[in-house]
């Protein structure tokens, strides 16, 4: 009888033949890892496609934005700007630290690192794009909020050091 107890006792703590807390601690291990590899090639991926390193499905929809901009921009003219994004002894800039437009402007800016590792930020139009060396950037969007903005790298101690700038839109006149 006492060996009829000692087995009913190893079949509550084993299933298929394993102790059921290892097993409960190896499926919860493969789904936290499951999850972690799913954000990270998610953040990856729109990463990628940020940098416009993603070939299927990003080059469409690349297309789908510049057929809108070119709608816009027949509405609208276009307000470009160029600048360079760099650091030197006295710190790290832009060269550009203002730029001028008006409520419902298409606005254009095209970023070329020169020297370093920078971004381009712009918080109040969801902008962060990152600057990879002596490539042109450009970044497109419609100046919808009047007010005064800051445009800003993000990498650590690079706003700190003098890199930012101010977008200013203005309503239209």
């Amino acid at each position: 009888m006492s060996e009829e107890i000692k087995e009913g006792v190893e079949s509550k703590d084993m299933l298929w033949g394993y102790d059921k807390k290892l097993l409960a601690f190896v499926i919860i291990l493969v789904l936290v890892a499951g999850s972690m590899f799913y954000i990270g090639a998610k953040y990856e991926k729109n990463k990628l496609s940020r940098l416009g390193l993603l070939k299927n499905g990003t080059e469409q929809v690349k297309k789908q934005k510049k057929n809108k901009t070119e709608e816009v921009a027949t509405i609208n003219p276009i307000k470009e700007f160029s600048m360079t994004s760099y650091y030197d002894a006295t710190g790290k800039w832009f060269s550009l630290k203002e730029i001028v437009v008006n409520k419902g402007d298409m606005v254009r800016i095209k970023v070329t690192n020169t020297k370093g590792t920078h971004d381009f930020t712009l918080d109040e139009y969801n902008i962060k794009t990152m600057t990879p060396l002596d490539k042109e950037v450009v970044v497109d969007f419609t100046a919808d909020k009047v007010g005064e903005f800051e445009y800003y790298c993000s990498v650590p101690g690079h706003r700190q050091g003098g890199q930012f700038g101010k977008l200013i839109v203005k309503e239209k006149e």
